[in-house]
């Protein structure tokens, strides 16, 4: 009779990931407290497939060159002997020091919060632009960290044939990342290029265009579907949406607009990162009115609000028409009718709903349909008062 043999798993395998978060004092009055910002850095770890075993958080007077304090530092370690991770996941973005000095003090992989985005980002890249955007970004946030990439040479001790191997592999390292970021911002260009000349087509066609922007998982994609039937990924998981998607809306009235989905935003995004999707938030600066979809039922909601109206700010996009999408109203009523002439909310805490640039609100429900009519006659009237309304040509 044949032995009976074990067998192993080949696939790969889910990494068991730590949480570290710290909340600085000398940081001044934040948005987000301590543990909801925790939350979301768990939401993002299970986005990018890990498991998360543990959460360490301190709060402190400042941000150390080992990001936690000395004390916590301790604690961080009796953590990783007893859970046996594969990975610590900070909150912020580190510098590379405060990387080196985390990894050689807790002898195991440790990331950011903006490598933890990235990663997330390349899992939900589809195109060929996204894919590049989101290499770009890497390999930018790479390339001043390449050092720790080599801190084993270090542990060779001083000598003979140890002097030299370490720099001039991390010198060529340097220039093949160079290279590498050369070439995809000049592919890059050529898509922009190519971007700039589709919109100008849009531009001369005089078609009206809205683009939906908020904070990531609002319920962005699901609107988008509901209204133009796009078949667009709608999960519940952030960054489902990287790449921009635009199709054409039927309005009431028989004319049409141009209707975009873009990437959701989030708190503590890097300036690289943004820097990087520029050529895909262009679509943002070409929309003659924005669509802020706001998820009214999550407890942060105020604070999203606010971080996607500082993106648009940091976009130079903060008085651009917009208009407030009330979403999941599903979820605080069980009548359709009461949608319409919804008051028991107070919009007063949610940023930007006194903005000059905020044109009215509509509250709907994205999943189940509802006072979808309702929004489509407000955003024609919306965007007839900035480019007439007519039967649109192809673009």
């Amino acid at each position: 009779m044949p032995r009976n043999r074990e067998t192993k798993p080949t696939g790969p395998q889910t990494e068991r990931a730590v949480l570290v978060a710290v909340e600085a004092k000398k940081r001044g009055e934040q948005l987000w407290g301590l543990q909801d910002t925790l939350a979301e850095l768990d939401y993002l770890t299970r986005s990018a497939g890990a498991e998360v075993v543990a959460t360490v958080s301190q709060r402190a007077d400042r941000i150390t060159p080992t990001y936690v304090g000395k004390g916590k530092l301790e604690e961080l370690q009796g953590v990783l002997e007893e859970q046996r991770p594969d990975v610590v996941i900070c909150d912020d973005e580190l510098t590379p020091t405060q990387q080196r000095n985390l990894e050689a003090a807790l002898q195991i992989k440790v990331i950011d919060r903006t490598a933890l985005i990235l990663d997330v980002f390349g899992r939900h890249a589809r195109t060929r632009e996204g894919q590049m955007q989101v290499e770009l970004a890497q390999h930018q946030y790479l390339l001043p960290r390449l050092i720790g990439q080599w801190s084993h040479l270090e542990r060779l001790g001083g000598g003979i044939g140890t002097r030299g191997p370490g720099e001039t592999q991390l010198e060529t390292d340097r220039r093949i990342i160079r290279r590498r970021i050369q070439k995809i911002e000049s592919e890059l260009d050529s898509v922009r290029q190519r971007r700039s000349q589709y919109l100008e087509r849009r531009r001369r066609s005089a078609t009206p265009m809205a683009t939906l922007v908020g904070y990531t998982n609002a319920g962005k994609s699901t609107l988008f579907n509901a209204l133009c039937n796009a078949g667009v990924p709608a999960e519940d998981q952030l960054f489902n949406t990287l790449d921009p998607v635009t199709r054409r809306l039927h309005l009431p009235d028989g004319s049409e607009l141009l209707l975009s989905d873009t990437v959701g935003f989030i708190q503590k995004l890097s300036p690289t990162v943004v820097a990087a999707f520029r050529a895909t938030l262009a679509e943002l600066s070409e929309a003659d009115l924005l669509l802020h979809i706001i998820d009214i039922t999550h407890p942060k909601a105020p604070e999203q609000a606010e971080v996607v109206e500082q993106t648009l700010n940091d976009l130079d996009l903060g008085g651009k028409p917009r208009l407030l999408v009330i979403n999941k109203m599903d979820l605080l009523t069980n009548d359709p009718a009461d949608v319409e002439s919804f008051d028991q909310i107070d919009l007063t805490a949610i940023a930007g709903a006194d903005s000059p640039a905020v044109n009215g609100r509509v509250f709907i429900s994205a999943a189940k349909g509802w006072n979808l009519p309702a929004l489509l006659d407000t955003i024609r009237n919306q965007v007839v008062e900035a480019v007439p309304i007519s039967s649109a040509t192809a673009v």
